[in-house]
């Protein structure tokens, strides 16, 4: 569905002239690089970031450091705080995404917070919305960061199509 979920979730976008940006922490860059294969992803896309770092969550994204302290980087509320703050991170001339839609999550082999391997939050935050998705996914590493990037698809396209 990556693909294919991707080319419809910016179509999407596209009817409604909205902007995305796409934060990431467990999926490394691979969600981004699904939007990028759609061809013409440049006219909804502003950008990614991936705040794999607990820290960057906070310096770049702007999630708030007590909750990352207090209950850590994999979180509902850092998922829908990630989600919102990309918007104002891959903002061009001072106009912020439309849009926002992030991971974060534990993909393994071990978890350093006592949370399952497989445990994953996507928040969407869009102009009418904002949503999070808690997901509990099984395979290895690879297969729980594939498994996420194509449910941030499908959760996108959730929120933005009319």
């Amino acid at each position: 569905m990556s693909e294919a979920g991707a080319a419809e979730a910016l179509s999407a976008l596209g009817r409604r002239g909205w902007t995305l940006g796409i934060a990431e922490s467990l999926t490394g860059g691979a969600l981004c690089a699904d939007v990028v294969s759609v061809p013409g992803a440049s006219a909804a896309l502003l950008g990614g970031v991936v705040a794999y770092a607990t820290s960057v969550k906070a310096n770049l994204l702007g999630v708030d450091r007590e909750l990352l302290a207090t209950q850590g980087p994999v979180h509902p509320q850092v998922a829908l705080q990630m989600a919102d703050g990309v918007r104002r991170a891959v903002s061009v001339d001072g106009t912020a995404a439309d849009v926002g839609v992030s991971t974060t999550g534990i993909a393994g082999p071990d978890s350093p917070d006592g949370q399952p391997v497989g445990t994953v939050y996507i928040g969407v935050v869009t102009p009418d919305a904002s949503s999070v998705k808690t997901f509990h996914l099984h395979g290895d590493r690879d297969s729980i960061r594939a498994q996420t990037v194509s449910e941030a698809i499908r959760v996108l396209l959730e929120m933005v199509a009319e």
